[in-house]
């Protein structure tokens, strides 16, 4: 129930918030919806609508109704969503469109699940079922799956509907996440934080019905789709840089070692020679180009809270100080140039017949291959050390202050003074 006699200051259980922008025609139904519910089941809480700017009056409308407003200036789904969890006064939050496409009276499940402890209970409208013409064909059938699918891959989060509007969760722990995104990806940032750091995560099943809007919605298909597929990937580097690295070293490895001592008759008028041999070293450049960006995307992630520190690799991130990569960059480059050096001298050896020899032009290529590789090597160390150069301040800074302090302490305590006077000039 709606208690309009507490303080501001007080929390209540739940707030149920509708992001808006100019939805007049729906917005009244749903602040009514939403207070039935709150009214029926004796659930202490209110109604927030995040109003993005609407110039159609659905602000007053919804005050109208009973519900609470706060204006947000920065356009956009995910900052409607963001500012309207920093005002929510209630202990659990469930979010839904203010298109009347979700029944925000029948919100028992989601309360349910929130008060058994977990974080994040999630919406799925292909289980609880989607009514004709309520969704898109390409969402229902190509883009939702597939997205789904790849959140629940990189992810292991197990959630079969990744984009359900209609979601509860607790307030502290998704302010906790920080989250920033400004648009539609705003829902998928939430569940991959979250799981990201292990939060409790479940599905409820929930109904879909065709809105009740008469203009387009606000979501664009493609261009939305790819802000999500876009945000997926930068999320994982794993997916992103790490695996396919992996894949094309050992596939342009495999392929060099076979073709190294020369040609491979494949069948008749089909042999590889030197050609593949080519693309295969540039395969191995290249996925070794994308593995240090792994590298280098994994820390930036980590060091400015996007991603937790990792769990299982850290001891392989750790291991990789800025003295062993310059080491192993070393090693690599002088190990190209001795390559270099001897097919030079057997390009210049009369009597060895290296013109005749496939090996010496395979070696070389090789060997300019690994020099890149050096080089790529001490530029992604090197970056990395500028990377860190703030932690390293902050740790010399830190060290200043507590060798500083202990004088402090012993002035402060000889001389009660001394102390008030510090305390004034603060």
């Amino acid at each position: 129930m709606i208690d309009k006699g507490r303080s501001p200051a007080e929390d209540f259980e739940l707030t149920i918030l509708l992001p808006c922008l100019n939805e007049a025609e729906t917005i009244e139904i749903c602040v009514e919806k939403a207070i039935s519910f709150l009214t029926r089941s004796g659930v202490r809480g209110e109604v927030l609508v995040a109003d993005n700017g609407s110039t159609d009056g659905s602000q007053h409308l919804a005050m109208a109704k009973g519900a609470r407003i706060v204006s947000v200036r920065d356009r956009g789904y995910g900052s409607a969503l963001r500012n309207g969890i920093i005002a929510a006064r209630g202990r659990y939050i469930v979010m839904g469109d203010a298109d009347d496409s979700y029944d925000l009276s029948r919100l028992d499940a989601f309360v349910t699940k929130l008060r058994d402890g977990y974080d994040i209970v999630m919406g799925n409208r292909f289980e609880g079922g989607i009514e004709p013409n309520a969704m898109p064909f390409l969402h229902r059938y190509l883009g939702n799956p597939v997205l789904s699918f790849l959140g629940r891959l990189f992810f292991r989060v197990p959630v079969g509907d990744f984009h359900c509007g209609l979601r509860g969760f607790n307030r502290d722990k998704v302010r906790a996440l920080n989250l920033h995104t400004t648009g539609m990806e705003f829902a998928s940032e939430m569940v991959i934080s979250a799981a990201l750091r292990s939060y409790r995560i479940c599905e409820v099943p929930t109904t879909l019905k065709k809105d009740g809007r008469s203009r387009p919605p606000h979501l664009r298909t493609w261009h939305d789709g790819w802000r999500h597929l876009s945000f997926l990937l930068m999320f994982s580097p794993r997916w992103l840089y790490v695996y396919p690295a992996i894949t094309l070293i050992i596939l342009g490895s495999s392929t060099a070692a076979i073709l190294i001592r020369g040609p491979v008759k494949i069948s008749d008028g089909i042999s590889l020679d030197v050609h593949t041999f080519l693309v295969s070293v540039i395969a191995i450049l290249v996925g070794f180009q994308s593995l240090t960006f792994g590298l280098i995307a994994q820390r930036f992630a980590v060091k400015y809270g996007l991603l937790p520190a990792p769990k299982r690799d850290s001891r392989l991130l750790l291991s990789l100080t800025f003295e062993r990569g310059v080491f192993v960059a070393a090693l690599l480059s002088v190990a190209g140039i001795m390559g270099v050096a001897w097919s030079l001298y057997s390009w210049a050896s009369v009597d060895f017949g290296a013109l005749e020899n496939p090996i010496v032009l395979r070696v070389l290529i090789m060997s300019l291959t690994t020099i890149a590789i050096g080089i790529q090597l001490a530029f992604t160390v090197f970056l990395s050390g500028i990377m860190n150069i703030p932690h390293r301040r902050d740790r010399v800074l830190a060290a200043e202050d507590e060798s500083s302090s202990e004088p402090a302490l012993e002035a402060a305590s000889s001389s009660s003074f001394s102390l008030r006077s510090r305390a004034t000039e603060r």
